[in-house]
C-alpha cells in the first residue's frame, strides 16, 4: 500500500475566502485550453484567428460550469433536487459531472458557432484536442480533495483516503482517469488533429477514447453512494452515460470518412468555408 499524500484541499485562505486546489484546476484547464487554442489558430490557415480563442474559451467555460452542475444534479442526485430545487443553484456546496459539462460545452459551441458562421462539427473538431488537459487537471483536483476514490483493493499501489469513512485501501481511480483522460486522450487527439482529417473524425475519436476509458475505469471506481449499481449488479451511472458516447463516436468516424473524405489531403468542408468567408484569411472575422 502507498501512503496517500495528504495535501490540504485548501491552497490558501484570505480571511473568509478560501482558494481550493479543485477550483485552481479549473483555471489551469481553461488557461491550457486558451493556450492550445491559440496554437491551433496559428496553424489553421485562416480558419481561426487568435482573437476568437478568448471568446471561445469563455463560452466553453460557461458551458462547463452550468452543464457540469446541471448534470450532477439531474444524473446523480435527482431525488435531492426534487426535495430541494434551490440546491441546483448552491454550487458552493460542490458537485459537478463530466457528462453534464460535456453537454453544456456542446450547447455553448453551437451558440458560438452560430455567431461565427461555423458549423457545429467545425466547432467540436477544433475544440476537442483542447479539452483533455483540463480533464486531467480536474482529476488531479479530485485526488487532492480525496474524492471520487476507487473500490477497495489489495493492489500494492492502493491508498487509504482520509475522507473515506471505512479507512480501507482503495484504487486511486482519480489517477487512472488523469492518465486516460489527460495524458492518453490529449496525446492521441493532438497527434490526430495535427493533420487535416475528415469533418467529424476528431470529435468522434474524442468520444470513443473518453467513453471507453471511462467505462473501463468505472469497474474500479467506487459507485456513487446515492445510486450504487443501477443494473446487473455492476453497471454504474458513469458507464451508462459513457455508452452513447462510444456509439456516437464510432458513428461520427464512419460518417466523417464516408461523407467528408479528404481530397488531395485537404478537408473540403474547411476549404468551402474559407471560400465563403474570404475576409477570415486576413484575420478580419471577429
Amino acid at each position: 500500500m502507498i501512503p496517500y499524500p495528504d495535501i490540504d484541499p485548501v491552497l490558501f485562505s484570505l480571511g473568509p475566502l478560501s482558494i481550493r486546489w479543485y477550483g485552481l484546476m479549473y483555471l489551469v484547464g481553461f488557461a491550457a485550453a486558451w493556450w492550445l487554442g491559440v496554437c491551433r489558430a496559428r496553424k489553421s490557415n485562416g480558419l481561426w484567428s487568435e482573437e476568437q480563442i478568448g471568446d471561445l474559451v469563455f463560452y466553453a467555460a460557461i458551458g462547463v460550469i452550468l452543464g457540469g452542475r446541471f448534470g450532477y444534479v439531474v444524473f446523480y442526485n435527482f431525488d435531492h433536487f426534487l426535495r430541494d430545487p434551490l440546491w441546483l443553484f448552491r454550487v458552493w456546496e460542490g458537485g459537478m459531472a463530466f457528462h453534464g459539462g460535456l453537454l453544456g460545452v456542446l450547447v455553448a459551441m453551437y451558440l458560438f458557432g452560430k455567431k461565427q458562421g461555423k458549423s457545429f462539427f467545425q466547432m467540436t473538431d477544433f475544440i476537442a484536442p483542447m479539452v483533455p488537459l483540463g480533464l486531467g487537471a480536474g482529476r488531479i483536483g479530485n485526488f487532492i480533495g480525496g474524492e471520487l476514490w476507487g473500490r477497495v483493493s489489495d493492489a500494492p499501489w492502493a491508498m487509504v483516503f482520509p475522507t473515506d469513512p471505512s479507512q480501507l485501501p482503495r484504487h486511486p481511480s482519480q489517477l487512472y482517469q488523469f492518465f486516460i483522460e489527460g495524458v492518453v486522450l490529449f496525446s492521441v487527439l493532438w497527434w490526430f488533429s495535427s493533420k487535416p482529417r475528415p469533418r467529424m473524425a476528431v470529435s468522434g475519436l474524442f468520444l470513443i477514447i473518453y467513453g471507453l476509458g471511462r467505462f473501463i475505469v468505472e469497474f474500479v471506481r467506487q459507485p456513487d453512494e446515492q445510486l450504487g449499481f443501477i443494473a446487473f449488479d455492476w453497471l454504474t451511472m458513469g458507464q451508462l452515460l459513457s455508452t452513447p458516447m462510444i456509439i456516437l463516436g464510432v458513428a461520427f468516424m464512419v460518417i466523417g470518412y464516408s461523407k467528408y473524405p479528404l481530397v488531395n489531403g485537404q478537408n473540403q468542408d474547411d476549404l468551402a468555408w474559407l471560400k465563403q468567408h474570404p475576409a477570415a484569411k486576413n484575420g478580419l472575422k471577429k
